[in-house]
Order: C-alpha cells, then structure tokens, then sequence
C-alpha cells in the first residue's frame, strides 16, 4: 500500500514523526478493514455462522470514514499532534469494542486484538496518553462481559466450542505477532529517522550560530580597519603629490600599486558592512546575472597568473540584484581552486529550468574522501593551517540561506569540481526594486 505524501527531511523532526505515524495507523486500518471483511465472509459462507451483518458492516464503514478523513489531515501539510492520534486509536478501540460486542463478546478469539492497539499506544503516544487507550481498552472489555450478542453455532461448533475457540486464538496470535513485528519496525524506523532529523537540526543551527559569530567578528574588524585604510589612502595620495617624489617614476609605479590595494581592501571592507546590512542609505545594486558572473571572473582573472576558461551555457539572460556575500563565496571557491591549480580554472555557467548552475574546475590533486564526506562542514580542509575550511563552510551555509545547495567531486580527467546551485526566484529582480 503506498504510504501517503510525508514532508521533507527540513520539515520538523516531530511533525515529520507525527505525520509517519499517523501514515501506519492509516495503513493498519485498511487492513483492518480488510481482514474484518474477509472474516465476515468466511464466517458467514463456508462456515454457515450467522453473524449481525448491519452493526458490523456499520463499524467498518466508520473506520473507512476515519481513514478518509486521516488522509485529508495528512494532505493539509500540517503537523499531527499526539491528541489527534490518541483520538485515531481511542476510535480503533470503540469500533473494535462494537464488533466484538455483537459477535460474542469476550467468548470471540479476537477480543485479544485489544492489545495490538495497547502496544502501538505505547510506542506511538506520551505516556498519559498510552494510558488513556489501556484504560479504553479495559471499559471496552468490561462492557463487553454485560449482555454481549451470542454466537449461534451450527452442529458442526456447537458440539466442542472450546475447539473453536482455540482455533480463532491462534489465528489471532499469528495476526497480532505478525502485525506487531511489521509495524513495530516500521515505528522504529520512523523514530531513528526522527532522531536523525533532530540532529541534523541541532548542527545546522550550531553553524547557523557559528556564522553568526563570526559575522559578528568580520563586521567588528571591517570597522575598525575603515579607519586605518581611510589613513592610507590619504597618506598615499600626498606621496603621490609630494614635489620630491613625482619625478620618481618607480617609487610612483610602487605607490599606485600601494592604492588599488588599499582601495581593494577598502571595497572588501564596504561589502562585509554590507552583507551585514551596515551600509545604510545604499541602494541595492541591479545587474543581470551573466554580468554578476562576469565581473566575478574578470576581477579573478586580473590577479590570477593562469588561465580562467569561462563557458556561458546560461542563455537568456535575467536581471538579478547584486549579493553581496554570494559574490564573496563564489570568489572564495575560485580562490581555492587558484591554489591548487595555479595554471588553469574553468568555470561553466549554465541554466536548469529555473535553477543556476555555476561549476568551478581545477587541474588539481582534488578533494580526499574524508572531504567529500564532509563536504561544507567547518574547519575540514587540506591547507594544513588553522581556521582553514571556512570557505566551503560559509559558500554552504550563504547557498542554504538562499534556497541553494553544493556539492563536490573529483574529475575523470583530474582535478576536483564544485558545483553550485542557486534557484533564479532567490536573487532575481522585482519590479518594485528596478524602480
């Protein structure tokens, strides 16, 4: 029977747990409704037992109605509580109570299926709640011991009833001990996968903290160094300017140098302030995602000795608004690769429907195992040097922020790839910010 639609593993760990559980009991009732059909007939047929059709049918139908109903609760996306489970199992009880009721009470073998609901109680309910289904159970039981509809056996039963009874008994063991061990699995496997759900939420929001702090750190510094670069720069432009030192051709080349550097340490300085969201009264700067790209690898290709091979697959191009920090990680991935392959990058630019896909080669000795294992997670890296790792880690964690993702590989023909996906809808303009 195909299990109905569960949400994501970032959905909630709980509400993921909830809505499998729910999912089970959804299918131990339609073979509930099953086996009860298959029993009526075998009873009422070859057996020649004659049974209260109305009531029972009756029950079955209602326990098709919760089923119905359990699904549209499933397909509305929303958690399932531990009360709007209780009350799925306290209906399983009732329905269960009503059948055996007019089937002969407590004398018909199948009063044990009383414990199958007790035991999923147990596993799937708080301990409060477990306890409100084994005391169902038990009014169920004692009203069922007051003025249950007999059986009428035909001569064939009526003769040794007990033999009957012993019959049905172990029928019934074989369902519960059947029953029990495929679904008590399948609980289990939902448990452990909620633990696991659970963990993974704990480490992503440990990195999300880690981030946290260190864009703390990164903007504390950016704004103690826009003091000391404004310094230079200054000081750098009357060197310049100084009579004794314009007829110095090479001390001018030198100083010249001295401020695109400044100047570039003074632009990363302005983009750190402005992923933090510092840099106040700035409007945010409008492009086209080809020329985003581009600029990225023309200001690579402009300190890198090698070659930077550029393959635009992307085709029609979309306006986007300038991000700052997916900027900033892209370069680091293509820092990375200059220093494991100093002679050659390439980089492909390409569209998935509504997705980018930006890849980034290297002729170098490509990632170890226990790298791609790790892939994202901070402080894994080959530099050897402390604090390395933190590249990967925060390209990641920025991709994850903007409903992207990554990924890493070895090439074939050598060297390693990291591939990045962005969707197009996270950075893409909107008419309200091209006005």
């Amino acid at each position: 029977m195909t299990e109905p639609a569960i949400p994501p593993v970032d959905a909630p760990a709980e509400a993921n747990a909830g809505r499998r559980n729910m999912a089970l009991l959804i299918q131990l009732r339609w073979l509930a409704v099953g086996g009860q059909l298959a029993t009526i007939a075998i009873v009422t047929g070859p057996m020649h037992i004659h049974l209260p059709l109305a009531p029972l049918v009756a029950a079955i139908a209602v326990l098709v109605a919760i089923n119905v109903a359990s699904l549209a609760l499933l397909r509305r996306g929303r958690a399932v509580t531990n009360a709007e489970l209780t009350a799925a199992l306290l209906f399983d009880v009732a329905a269960l109570g009503w059948q055996l009721h007019h089937s002969g009470g407590l004398a018909n073998p199948f009063a044990s299926l009383f414990l199958l609901q007790v035991v999923i109680g147990a596993i799937l309910l708080t301990p409060a709640s477990s306890w409100a289904i084994v005391v169902a159970a038990l009014a169920a039981i004692g009203v069922l011991a007051v003025e249950p509809t007999p059986l009428i056996l035909p001569p064939p039963y009526a003769d040794d009833p007990m033999a009957l009874y012993l019959k049905g008994s172990l029928v019934c063991f074989l369902l519960i001990a059947v029953l029990l061990v495929a679904f008590v699995t399948r609980i289990s496997r939902n448990l452990r996968d909620r633990d696991a759900a659970l963990a993974a939420s704990r480490q992503r929001a440990a990195e999300e903290d880690h981030i946290v702090r260190m864009g703390l750190l990164a903007s504390g510094a950016a704004h103690e160094l826009g003091t000391p670069l404004s310094t230079l720069s200054v000081l750098i432009g009357d060197w310049k300017s100084a009579p004794d030192l314009t007829a110095q051709s090479e001390l001018q080349d030198d100083l010249a140098d001295m401020d695109a550097a400044v100047r570039r340490c003074k632009a990363i300085v302005s983009g750190i302030l402005m992923s933090a969201g510092e840099a106040r009264g700035i409007a945010p700067e409008m492009t086209t995602m080809r020329s985003f790209l581009g600029d990225i690898v023309a200001d690579h290709a402009a300190r890198f000795a090698g070659r930077i091979d550029l393959s635009d697959r992307f085709g029609a191009d979309v306006a986007i608004v300038s991000d700052p920090a997916l900027r900033q990680v892209i370069g680091n991935v293509i820092d990375n690769a200059a220093e494991v392959s100093p002679d050659w990058i390439g980089i492909t630019a390409s569209r998935d429907g509504e997705t980018v896909v930006i890849e980034i080669a290297d002729h170098g000795p490509g990632f170890a195992e226990a790298m791609l294992d790790g892939f994202g997670q901070p402080y894994r890296s080959t530099k050897g040097r402390p604090g390395g790792g933190l590249g990967l880690f925060l390209l990641v964690n920025v991709l994850r922020k903007l409903g992207g993702w990554a990924s890493a590989e070895n090439r074939d023909a050598g060297g390693a790839v990291v591939r990045i996906m962005l969707p197009l809808a996270a950075v893409a303009a909107r008419e309200s910010e091209g006005a």
